[in-house]
C-alpha cells in the first residue's frame, strides 16, 4: 500500500513538471512516504532524513518534504521540526493529496509548510499514479481501517475506513487491462469489509466478481484479508473465476485464543481453522499466507508454542514474521507484561526456521513440475528473468529476448528456499 500511494506523490510532483533522477545530488525535491507501523520504520526514516542536513546547507533551493504515517502520528510533527528544522514541508498521510498546493505555498511564501489533517476527507479520484511496477498494478479499493487492533496505530493516523465507489475501481482496473497490465491487486487494510461504510454500492465478494468479469489475460490478487470478515461468498467467487489468483493473504497473528483476544482480533483460532478448511475443500490447489507477531505482552511459552502448532497445521506457504515492536497511542503499549526483549528474540528465531523449513518443503515440490510465471523484472547481478506463478512463488530463468510482462511456461529444475529456477518450455 506504501508503495501505491508512493506512485500517486510522484503522479502528483510530475504533474508540476518534475520528473524523476537517478542521483540524489541532482535532485530539486527529496520526499519522504514514511511508516510508523514498527519503530524500525521510524528510525530509518529519521537517518535518511537526518543525513540531508549537509546537501541541503550546501544547496537551500533543495526543497525536502515529508509525509505519510509518521507525520500524522501524534507528536512526531513536533518531534521532526526540532530535530530537523531544515525541512520544508510536511504533511499528513490524511492529505497527501493536497501536495502540489503545499509546494506552491513553499514556493511563494519562502517559509516552511506544515499541513496535518486531522480527519480524513473525500475520496480523490483524480490523481495520476506513476506507476512503476510494470506489469503489476495496484488498485486501491479502501482506505483507513475501522479494527483497532490492541497493537496497530493505522487507524489513528490513517483515519477510519472508507470505500471507493465500485463504478471508479472497475474503470481503473478496465483502464490497466487496456494499457497492458497483466497483474492487478486490489489494495485495502481490510479489504472483506469493503462496502460496509455505505457508499461503495456492493460488498467485496460482488467487487471482486464484478472485476474478474473484465476481458482480457491477467491475474487478479487482493490484499489483505481480515480473519473475521473472510467470507465464503468470497471463496465461492475465487472458484469461479480462473483470472483470480488462488493465494490468500490471511493474517493470523498468533495460535493462541488467550493472545487474539488481547489483540482484539474478534476471530478464534478455531474460526480460523475453519476458514482455511473451507477455502482449501472448494479450492484444493489454494494456498494461504499470513503475518504472525511474537513477543506481545503476556505472552507465555505455552501462546508461542500454540502459534507453532497452527503454522504446522495450516502449512502456510509463507509468512512474514515479527517482534511486537509497541507503539506509543495503541492500547497494547500500555499493558503489563511487556515480553523481554531476549524472550521475543529467541522466539522470532524459532518461529523463522519452522517457516522456512516449510516454505523450502514447498520449494522442492515444484521440482519437475511445469509452472506459469508472470516476467516482471530482469536480475543484472544473477543473469536471469524473473517473475511469480499464481500462488505467490518466485522463479529465475534465462531468455534470449526481453519478456517482461508476458506469461511464461518453466519447468522448474531447482529450488532454493522461496525461489525456483527453470527453463523456459516454448508452447
Amino acid at each position: 500500500m506504501n508503495v501505491h500511494e508512493s506512485e500517486k506523490i510522484a503522479g502528483i510532483l510530475r504533474g508540476l513538471g518534475y520528473e524523476e533522477t537517478k542521483t540524489i545530488e541532482n535532485a530539486d525535491i527529496i520526499l519522504f512516504n514514511t511508516c510508523c507501523i514498527r519503530e524500525n520504520a521510524e528510525n530509518h526514516a529519521f537517518g535518511n532524513i537526518g543525513a540531508l542536513k549537509k546537501m541541503k546547507k550546501q544547496n537551500p533551493n533543495l526543497l525536502i518534504a515529508v509525509g505519510g504515517c509518521m507525520t500524522q502520528e501524534k507528536g512526531k510533527t513536533e518531534i521532526l521540526k526540532k530535530k530537523f528544522p531544515f525541512i520544508d514541508i510536511m504533511f499528513g498521510a490524511l492529505n497527501f493529496e493536497n501536495l502540489a498546493e503545499l509546494i506552491k505555498r513553499k514556493k511563494e511564501q519562502k517559509k516552511k509548510v506544515v499541513e496535518i489533517r486531522e480527519t480524513a476527507g473525500e475520496i480523490v479520484e483524480t490523481i495520476e499514479p506513476y506507476r512503476t511496477s510494470y506489469p503489476n498494478a495496484w488498485v486501491n479499493i479502501t482506505y483507513g481501517c475501522d479494527n483497532f487492533c490492541s497493537y496497530c496505530i493505522v487507524p489513528y493516523v490513517r483515519g477510519r475506513e472508507r470505500s471507493r465507489k465500485a463504478e471508479n475501481i472497475i474503470a481503473e482496473v478496465q483502464k490497466l487491462v487496456n494499457e497492458g497490465y497483466k497483474e492487478i491487486t486490489l489494495l485495502g487494510q481490510n479489504v472483506n469489509s469493503y462496502g460496509k461504510d455505505g457508499n461503495a454500492g456492493m460488498n467485496f465478494a460482488q467487487l471482486l466478481d464484478a472485476v474478474a468479469q473484465i476481458e482480457g489475460k491477467f491475474r487478479l490478487r487482493f490484499m489483505t484479508s481480515h480473519p473475521k470478515d473472510f467470507t465464503e461468498e468470497v471463496v465461492k467467487v475465487m472458484e469461479k473465476h480462473p483470472k483470480i489468483c488462488k493465494l490468500v493473504h490471511l493474517p493470523v497473528q498468533s495460535g493462541s485464543n488467550r493472545i487474539l483476544q488481547l489483540m482484539n482480533r474478534r476471530y478464534t483460532r478455531e474460526k480460523y481453522l475453519d476458514e482455511i478448511k473451507f477455502l482449501k475443500a472448494r479450492l484444493p490447489q489454494a494456498e494461504v499466507t499470513t503475518d504472525i507477531i511474537v513477543g506481545f505482552p503476556t505472552e507465555t511459552e505455552e501462546d508461542y508454542l500454540q502459534t507453532e502448532a497452527l503454522v504446522k497445521e495450516v502449512d502456510f506457504a509463507s509468512a512474514f514474521t515479527f517482534v511486537y515492536s509497541p507503539r506509543q497511542g495503541t492500547k497494547a503499549s500500555t499493558m503489563d507484561g511487556q515480553i523481554p526483549e531476549t524472550v521475543q528474540k529467541d522466539r522470532i528465531m524459532r518461529l523463522v526456521e519452522l517457516v522456512n523449513t516449510l516454505t523450502r518443503q514447498k520449494s522442492e515440490k515444484y521440482i519437475g513440475k511445469e509452472v506459469e510465471i508472470l516476467c516482471e523484472d530482469y536480475d543484472e547481478k544473477k543473469g536471469l528473468y524473473l517473475g511469480r506463478d499464481e500462488l505467490g512463488r518466485m522463479g529465475y530463468f534465462h531468455s534470449e529476448k526481453d519478456c517482461i510482462g508476458e506469461f511464461v511456461t518453466l519447468k522448474i529444475t531447482k529450488a532454493n528456499g522461496i525461489s525456483l529456477f527453470g527453463e523456459r518450455v516454448k508452447k
